[in-house]
């Protein structure tokens, strides 16, 4: 096993899609954690933090000694947030590594590949956003409005107080095609590149993203590296998220023969969404489904109009769960193509 997997090594993409199926199993089996969940002690570190090095926070556009101290104090809270666990990691399987090598122990090399494994779980939250989208889909679909709005506020930053029966499922097949890049197929892919440190490295930036890279005058100035570096290292892989989404996609006679235009046209929505990035997933997604989503959303107090985004009838009821199944094929469909890959090459090679 070798600490940072090479992409044109068979034998290591083996084992890596073994340890892909491995954390999925183990996320289908236990769910997310109910207590001591890690990135819930990092989001209560990061409200510290920021609370700490964010105390101006309405600055004036016009000010511009304090928009460069904002944003230097956001980019050190970050950094202090961020970076030390990934190299921590890293630094362990750096001498777990070099420890079995030069004992040739098969157990440590079990060992590493266990706690990896384990990482990776810990960072996908698969079952934790099927049982989140479901909340909202039951309550929906016994006209419970209240029940369906509280939860929705667990998946979403708007504002749920006035939310139709039709925004409420619009909000929930966003958040479940955007988080199934976010919280599941992203970790699996940079799994594959750089192991678990890439995988924590991304997660912990996305999750500052979600609690820092609001345009508003709280984050505008604050938030503004957060935002950017989960553009910056989430651009690759929703590009691989969209393609998966195609391709686990119901084949219908029309996705089998329009799977390019499904993605072409929604990387073409992206482009005027707020996020490109998610824009891709969500569009991507919702096309390849047949649906479609955008709209007006109330975010803190103020509207924002997003774009048409997918291509068919106004998303409905049931595309919740078919949205949901959709994430859990293309991440099923990822670990077994790796794990594929490896085992063929293998035998042939």
């Amino acid at each position: 096993m070798e600490l940072i997997p090479q992409l044109f090594s068979f034998s290591s993409l083996t084992v890596i899609g073994s340890q892909l199926i491995f954390a999925l199993l183990l996320d289908r089996i236990l769910g997310e954690p109910a207590r001591f969940h890690p990135l819930i002690g990092f989001g209560n570190l990061a409200n510290r933090i920021e609370a700490k090095f964010n105390p101006q926070q309405n600055v004036p556009e016009d000010d511009l000694p304090h928009v460069g101290k904002a944003r230097f104090k956001g980019i050190i809270g970050w950094l202090i947030l961020v970076v030390p666990l990934p190299i921590a990691l890293w630094g362990l399987n750096y001498c777990a590594v070099n420890f079995a090598a030069a004992n040739d122990s098969s157990l440590v090399y079990w060992l590493i590949g266990i706690l990896n494994s384990f990482v990776l779980y810990l960072a996908i939250g698969l079952q934790s956003l099927t049982q989140h989208a479901m909340q909202i889909y039951h309550p929906l679909k016994h006209g419970d409005m209240d029940q369906a709005r509280h939860f929705t506020g667990y998946m979403v930053s708007r504002d749920t107080q006035s939310l139709t029966p039709k925004d409420m499922r619009r909000a929930a097949v966003e958040s479940v095609l955007e988080n199934g890049h976010d919280g599941v197929i992203a970790s699996l892919f940079y799994f594959v590149i750089g192991g678990a440190p890439l995988v924590v490295l991304h997660r912990l930036i996305n999750t500052l993203d979600a609690m820092w890279g609001y345009k508003t005058p709280r984050f505008l100035y604050f938030g503004w590296w957060a935002a950017r570096a989960d553009d910056h290292l989430g651009w690759a892989s929703t590009y691989c998220t969209s393609l998966l989404y195609v391709l686990a996609a119901p084949k219908t006679h029309q996705s089998k023969h329009l799977a390019f235009e499904h993605i072409s046209r929604a990387w073409r929505q992206a482009k005027d969404y707020k996020s490109k990035n998610g824009g891709r997933c969500m569009a991507t997604g919702a096309s390849a489904l047949g649906f479609t989503l955008g709209g007006t959303a109330h975010y803190q107090g103020n509207i924002i109009r997003s774009p048409l985004l997918g291509n068919g009838n106004v998303v409905a009821l049931g595309d919740i769960p078919r949205s949901v199944a959709l994430v859990k094929r293309s991440a099923w469909l990822f670990a077994f193509a790796v794990l594929s890959i490896g085992l063929t090459a293998n035998a042939i090679f």
